[in-house]
């Protein structure tokens, strides 16, 4: 047996826990605690315990059952609409990309400057022309500024807005 373990504790302290102690535990037992540094300071926690338990249990105070059982419901029904979302979410992003796809296939289609610059460097594959791309870039300005301002905008805003959104969840 360990220096710091004594037989009769458990005894001891079922003794306090089940509040026998020291009125209704055994002569012997009490005599025993008396003599027994271990058991007599696991008496005194324990006491202690049992007491705090007592003034815990006495302060508590529990909801009402129909008030536990409403908010576990809006708890469920929170978690449902969540968990009901996140599909419509991922196919709102899927649509977003499709659309600013078609959006950039449809602008590419129809910009004269653009299919010039595509044509540019398509025949010149000897390298890069810094005055061709200024001169690309000065006519994009020229017809689409707007346009191009709201592209670049949606380049950096609609990302956040939908990592916001799914951060959330």
């Amino acid at each position: 047996m360990n220096p710091g373990e004594c037989q009769f504790e458990p005894d001891v302290l079922t003794a306090v826990l089940h509040s026998r102690w020291p009125a209704q535990a055994d002569a012997e037992l009490r005599a025993h605690v008396a003599s027994c540094p271990i058991c007599s300071e696991a008496v005194t926690v324990a006491v202690a315990l049992d007491g705090s338990l007592d003034e815990l249990r006495a302060s508590a105070e529990v909801p009402d059952a129909s008030r536990v059982w409403w908010q576990s419901q809006l708890r469920a029904r929170r978690e449902a609409v969540r968990a009901a979302g996140r599909p419509i979410t991922a196919v709102q992003v899927v649509a977003f990309a499709c659309a600013v796809g078609l959006l950039g296939a449809c602008f590419g289609a129809t910009s004269t400057w653009f299919q010039a610059l595509l044509k540019h460097f398509a025949s010149n594959a000897s390298g890069f022309d810094a005055a061709a791309l200024a001169t690309a870039v000065t006519a994009l300005f020229a017809e689409h500024g707007a346009l191009v301002l709201g592209l670049i905008a949606l380049v950096f805003v609609v990302p956040t807005a939908v990592y916001v959104a799914l951060a959330r969840d």
